[in-house]
């Protein structure tokens, strides 16, 4: 059984269009380090996860990335929303003309063994440290959770642009109501609509491909 480290069941849903039956949430709090890439945050915490459950394992980590903004508040993107709230993000980003974005996610798979080579890059903790914030930095030699294993973690990532326009839409969660693409917000479109094109249901589609293939294996 695979193991999606989420509380949120339309999360599950999304991930069982792709993944059929073979998938079920995994109610586990890893500690989320604090770093400049999706990657590193989603890579350490599928390592965490598996460590814990001892079963394969995938976590997924997004964000919002503002072009004009040099890509922020990228992996930042829950504490921003959490501080600032979108709908002031959405008025800096208008206000400055910066209203290019994308959604981007990035899906890490953790099974405790070694990947053969494909397109889809895979972090054996080589680079460890360098996209980590100072303070996990300084913590790292006394924090399992940075320091510990390096089991092999394989990355799939995906992306959608978008426009940041005045908030719409009642339904998604998030930036969703600023969020605009081919002329509907996230928060406009229904599920299956987003599940379709969205970030995360592509980053989910390049999994499910590569999955079949290592369950043959």
């Amino acid at each position: 059984m695979l193991r999606y480290v989420t509380t949120n069941e339309g999360k599950v849903r999304e991930a069982e269009e792709y993944l059929g039956d073979d998938i079920a949430a995994l109610d586990y709090d890893y500690p989320e380090i604090q770093a400049d890439s999706l990657e590193a945050v989603a890579t350490e915490g599928a390592r965490s996860a598996f460590e814990f459950a001892d079963e394969p394992v995938i976590v997924d980590d997004a964000g919002l990335y503002i072009e004009g903004f040099d890509g922020f508040p990228g992996p930042y993107s829950a504490y921003v929303e959490n501080t600032l709230g979108i709908e002031r993000v959405g008025r800096l980003a208008r206000g400055e003309d910066a209203t290019r974005a994308q959604f981007r996610c990035v899906i890490a798979y953790c099974d405790g063994e070694g990947f053969e080579a494909s397109p889809e890059p895979v972090d054996t903790g080589e680079r460890r440290g360098q996209d980590l914030s100072a303070d996990d930095r300084a913590s790292a030699t006394t924090d399992d959770t940075v320091a510990g294993s390096d089991l092999p973690v394989k990355l799939f990532t995906g992306a959608v642009p978008g426009t940041i326009v005045e908030p719409r839409g009642e339904g998604g969660f998030g930036y969703d109501p600023i969020f605009e693409h081919d002329g509907t917000t996230f928060a406009e479109m229904s599920a299956e609509r987003k599940n379709a094109i969205s970030h995360r249901g592509r980053a989910l589609g390049k999994f499910a491909e590569w999955y079949a293939n290592r369950r043959l294996d």
